[in-house]
């Protein structure tokens, strides 16, 4: 018997997994939006957030949770991480005992620093928890491109089953038993393609970028460490791989916001002019945070929060001595 599959969230990268999902498995995808669950239903389009693509006509969609949550064998939860408890919230008295929950968000909780699947295990205690993630662009994937990605679960038998339902053809899915550093990996790689994109705002060049973005992922990985995380976790799919694309991507929505930061736009322009959440943004104070309770040095990820945050403060600011023109001559690390 086919697992059904819900998807929750109908954002670029939660239909992109759900027309993945209905080439398995009956597939149905939620929006709190009844004119976007519409689209998806009787246009198979979601114009939105994926212009100009053609949906599966198997996935199915609606406005209705109860009615998407009621029949999931396997929950997916592709909701920003700002909205991620509350729905959980609305979903504990719809879902079934011991569906398998499966966050496909890469973010941390503000305030008390959880990971998504931390706060899964605290709303459903009893469901299994696991993480989607790796260096995938959405609308590649919609377009057939090959990609691959990662899933984490602690229950290897459990991993087993839910693999299968993403794993489609071209869009290969590993495992990893490591759900701390693949998801770990996914959001702390947020911030560090802030600064990427801000090098190429400013302009430094394609030296520096890689340069801070090397540097970036060895910030990433002792944080991750730190937290729990396996070493080896963050040289493949779900830290380097998710870094570097996530980084260089035209499609890049922290990368976006990096180099429009770079060319003198504020935060709050930028995050006005976006139909899409960039996780980074709100992950970089949460790095912060967990980098002083760690004792871990981040100094690439505290220039990214400094912008952000501090109104006087540029991204030639975070980049001084590393512009050509701007301090010619000076020696200095990025950050």
């Amino acid at each position: 018997m086919k697992l059904k599959v819900t998807v929750l969230g109908s954002g670029s990268w939660g239909t992109t997994v759900a027309s993945v999902t209905t080439r398995r498995a009956p597939t149905m995808i939620w929006s709190r939006r009844t004119e976007q669950a519409q689209e998806i239903q009787n246009l198979h389009t979601n114009e939105r957030y994926l212009p100009g693509f053609q949906l599966p006509s198997t996935l199915q969609a609606t406005d209705d949770l109860e009615k998407a949550v009621k029949h999931a064998d396997v929950l997916v939860m592709g909701v920003p991480s700002h909205g991620f408890r509350q729905v959980l919230e609305d979903v504990r008295p719809m879902i079934r005992p011991w569906v398998p929950v499966i966050s496909l968000t890469k973010g941390l909780e503000l305030g008390t620093h959880l990971r998504m699947t931390q706060i899964i295990s605290e709303i459903l205690p009893g469901h299994p928890v696991g993480v989607l993630t790796g260096p995938n662009i959405a609308r590649e994937i919609v377009a057939g491109y090959a990609a691959a990605s990662v899933l984490a679960m602690e229950s290897p038998r459990v991993m087993e089953s839910v693999q299968k339902v993403f794993n489609t053809g071209l869009f290969r899915v590993y495992t990893n038993e490591d759900v701390v550093g693949c998801e770990v990996g996914g959001a702390l790689k947020n911030v560090i393609a802030i600064a990427a994109g801000m090098a190429d705002g400013v302009g430094v060049g394609d030296n520096t970028r890689a340069m801070v973005v090397t540097r970036g992922l060895a910030e990433l990985a002792r944080l991750g460490v730190a937290m729990g995380g396996q070493p080896q976790t963050f040289a493949g799919l779900a830290g380097m791989g998710d870094l570097m694309v996530t980084s260089t991507s035209k499609y890049g929505r922290n990368r976006h916001v990096g180099e429009h930061l770079g060319k003198g736009m504020t935060i709050d322009e930028i995050i006005n002019g976006m139909h899409m959440v960039a996780e980074g943004v709100k992950t970089s104070k949460v790095v912060m945070e967990l980098s002083a309770k760690l004792d871990v040095r981040m100094p690439i990820a505290e220039e990214v929060y400094k912008v952000i945050h501090q109104d006087d403060y540029t991204a030639l600011d975070a980049y001084r001595g590393l512009v050509k023109d701007h301090a010619a001559g000076a020696e200095a690390e990025p950050g």
